[in-house]
C-alpha cells in the first residue's frame, strides 16, 4: 500500500491499533472489575481465560470418554458380563461400535444394549474363553453367534 502523505500513514496505524483494541475488549466485555475496561489489565485477562479455554477442549473429552466408560460398565454389570469381555466380544463378532455409542444403548435403548451383552457373551463363551466360562449365569438360548474362521 502506497502513501501519499504522513497523515495518510499515521491514520493506517492507529486503525490497526483501533480494531486490535476493540478486539481485546469485546472478548473481556462480560468481566468484572477493571479487567474490563483498562487495556492493559484486558489482554492479561483476554489470554488467561483462552488458555484455560484451550485446557478445558481436552479435559472435557477426557471427562465425556470416562463417562462413557463408567455407563458401559455398569450396563454390562448389570446384565453380568464385565466390560472388557463386552469388548473382546463384540470385536469378535464384527460389531464395531464406539464408546459413545455403546453408552447411549446402555441408556436409552436397554433392550438393544441387553442383546449386545448376550451376543458378546455368547461368542466368548463360543471361543473358549477361560474367564468367561467361569461365569455364574444360563447362556442365552436365542443368540446365534457366526462360528470361528480358524
Amino acid at each position: 500500500m502506497v502513501f501519499t502523505s504522513a497523515v495518510q500513514l499515521a491514520k493506517r496505524a492507529g486503525l490497526d491499533q483501533y480494531w486490535k483494541k476493540r478486539r481485546i475488549f469485546r472478548l473481556s466485555a462480560h468481566y468484572y472489575g477493571r479487567a474490563r475496561n483498562c487495556y492493559v489489565l484486558a489482554i492479561r485477562a483476554v489470554h488467561r481465560s483462552l488458555a484455560f479455554a484451550t485446557k478445558a477442549r481436552k479435559f472435557k473429552k477426557e471427562d465425556m470418554a470416562q463417562l462413557w466408560e463408567t455407563r458401559i460398565a455398569a450396563g454390562s454389570e448389570q446384565h453380568g458380563v464385565k466390560y472388557p469381555h463386552l469388548r473382546e466380544g463384540l470385536h469378535r463378532c464384527n460389531i464395531h461400535l464406539n464408546r459413545k455409542t455403546l453408552a447411549d444403548l446402555a441408556i436409552w435403548e436397554p433392550y438393544t444394549f441387553r442383546a449386545l451383552t448376550q451376543i458378546a457373551w455368547t461368542k466368548m463363551r463360543q471361543d473358549g474363553d477361560r474367564e468367561v466360562k467361569e461365569m455364574d449365569g444360563i447362556p442365552p438360548n436365542n443368540v446365534v453367534v457366526p462360528s470361528s474362521k480358524n
